[in-house]
């Protein structure tokens, strides 16, 4: 057999899985090579070196034996560890649906492009003390677009007639709003006038201007519902870990703000 290749990269680690005994198998997202399965050897022994290096929601740097089949991590140097987003219940599961949504979206070694960046950029918003649902509702909106899935929110899907704020629905099967004279035409769900002004300022703003805004939480959670529909048509299967939101959210634990 050839000897193992030797790459060095910075990496983002989405989930781990158990392998054997004492070993692990890390799903990680680089910025060069797309997604990768890396194993992480006798990590789950105590004392392992790895082990703090390879946390889900953690940014290192690695160096993997490459061979036929599955990496190996030989070398990890923890760069970003998010304590921050690990420590609150609230924020780690956004932090995981985030990684979800990534894994299940992306083909292994298939470089991404921005990707990367956007989801390292909602992680340190998470970790800096963004209001963890308008992290997600930003990285959702931005996911779509980079995969292809721009939401239509200028002109009805249906008719291309130019959209005004009142009257309009949501078909996330038809990719974006239907205007009120063809609302009746598809499955849709009503989008009112300021969830529909917010939305297209959130496709067209920085993260940091999206955040001034103050919004109420019906609109939150309309926006919400619109988002979560719009994901999983693009996905084509629901996302495990909006359950663990809802899960949090029945524990009741606080929202974080109007603008949650």
């Amino acid at each position: 057999m050839p000897p193992p290749r030797l790459v060095r990269t910075e990496a983002l680690v989405l989930r781990q899985r158990p392998l054997g005994d004492a070993d692990k198998i890390c799903v990680l997202l680089t910025p060069g090579q797309g997604r990768l399965e890396a194993v992480a050897k006798g990590v789950r022994r105590p004392g392992s070196r790895l082990a703090g290096h390879v946390e889900p929601l953690s940014r290192t740097m690695l160096q993997l034996a490459r061979t036929r089949s599955l990496a190996i991590v030989q070398q990890a140097q923890g760069l970003e560890s998010f304590g921050q987003v690990h420590d609150d219940v609230e924020r780690v599961s956004r932090g995981l649906y985030i990684a979800e949504l990534v894994e299940r979206s992306t083909e292994p070694e298939v470089e991404m492009g921005p990707l990367y960046d956007l989801v390292l950029g909602a992680l340190r918003q998470l970790e800096l003390g963004g209001a963890p649902d308008l992290v997600v509702r930003y990285f959702e909106l931005q996911f779509l677009d980079e995969q292809g899935y721009r939401p239509e929110l200028d002109q009805c899907v249906r008719c291309r007639s130019p959209l005004e704020p009142e009257g309009n629905a949501y078909a996330p099967s038809l990719g974006g709003v239907l205007g009120p004279d063809c609302r009746a035409e598809a499955f849709s769900r009503p989008l009112s006038a300021p969830a529909f002004k917010l939305l297209r300022y959130m496709m067209r703003s920085s993260y940091a201007e999206v955040a001034r805004v103050r919004f109420d939480a019906s609109v939150a959670n309309e926006i919400e519902e619109h988002l979560r529909g719009a994901v999983e048509h693009a996905l084509d299967q629901e996302v495990r870990t909006a359950g663990f939101i809802d899960s949090v959210r029945r524990a009741g634990s606080p929202t974080g703000g109007s603008n949650r």
